[in-house]
């Protein structure tokens, strides 16, 4: 179900058309979106999300707001004719993912190769960025990194929502930025695995289960109670709330969760993987010194001008 923004306001999204709808008969009725949540039993921000297609209305409120408005069966028939449970892949789809989990009370996560960006620490966030930041553009890796941190902040507080993360160990061995900001992000991974909404779990590379996914997959869980399954391929995200996918998606992380490490094995798998980089920064730093010496000798036999004449010297 592709939301495809068009020219000149132009959609090709059905579920963006049946938005409009409501957002017109509402209109219409002389309702606020304030108000027709009230009518609803939901919040304004539901109804703004119902009615810009980004989330699917069940079948039951469409039928109630359908007899409040006035509109004779319409918005059933329309609500009828969009395929929710369809795939969602468009080029912004990563603004989607980002509001659903703005909105999440909960998230599990299963996380290969780099490390989540609601656990990044501010250095291994920018490294990733500059990763892909063919301008070296300083304004543009600040603004960046600025918004990835900021989408932390829900987490990172008291009674914040529940997220339960499995890291494959291939997660925290790719390096990132070189051996100091890999330790530097460990060390973040352990302050904020001590949280009490916060769990963090490891998958070894010698981990044995029935099924293990292939790729990163994040499943997060609205205030309603709806789920959504999000994760990605090369150049898009994929996004579903089918419930025989939600439901898939679930109990493979489970399967998952059964064959990891449990939270203690795993802090203590952090621990030392911490002071291996620990001690990787500390030799690449004293090699650092080392070629400085080297350098700053070489330079002292360094001769100018023309070439070496041996003199003969007295002896003692």
């Amino acid at each position: 179900m592709p939301h495809r923004r068009l020219e000149n306001g132009l959609t090709s999204s059905p579920a963006v058309m049946f938005g409009e709808a409501l957002r017109f008969a509402r209109d219409l009725a002389g309702y606020t979106q304030e108000g027709l949540g009230k009518l609803l039993h939901c919040h304004r921000t539901v109804i703004t999300r119902y009615e810009s297609g980004k989330r699917s209305m069940p079948r039951d409120t469409v039928e109630r707001a359908d007899e409040l408005l006035g509109m004779r069966g319409l918005l059933v028939r329309l609500w009828e004719r969009v395929d929710w449970h369809a795939d969602i892949e468009h080029p912004d789809w990563f603004q989607k993912y980002v509001e659903l989990e703005a909105e999440a009370v909960a998230a599990r996560v299963l996380q290969y190769m780099r490390i989540n960006g609601l656990l990044q620490c501010e250095e291994y966030a920018y490294e990733m960025f500059r990763l892909g930041d063919a301008r070296n553009n300083p304004e543009w890796l600040a603004e960046r990194v600025e918004a990835r941190l900021s989408r932390q902040d829900r987490y990172l507080v008291d009674n914040g929502p529940s997220m339960i993360v499995v890291l494959h160990e291939s997660a925290i061995r790719s390096v990132i930025g070189g051996p100091g900001t890999m330790r530097r992000q460990m060390e973040h991974l352990l302050s904020v695995g001590e949280r009490s909404n916060i769990l963090i779990q490891v998958a070894p590379f010698s981990c044995r289960t029935r099924k293990l996914p292939t790729t990163s997959v994040v499943l997060l869980e609205l205030p309603d109670g709806k789920e959504w399954v999000y994760s990605e391929s090369l150049y898009r995200g994929h996004f579903s709330d089918a419930p025989s996918i939600v439901q898939e998606a679930r109990r493979d992380f489970d399967l998952v969760r059964g064959s990891v490490l449990s939270v203690d094995d795993s802090h203590a798998f952090m621990t030392e993987v911490t002071e291996e980089y620990r001690y990787a920064e500390r030799r690449a730093e004293r090699g650092a010194v080392v070629q400085e010496q080297l350098q700053r000798g070489q330079r002292g036999r360094v001769h100018r001008g023309g070439p070496r004449i041996s003199r003969s010297r007295p002896r003692a």
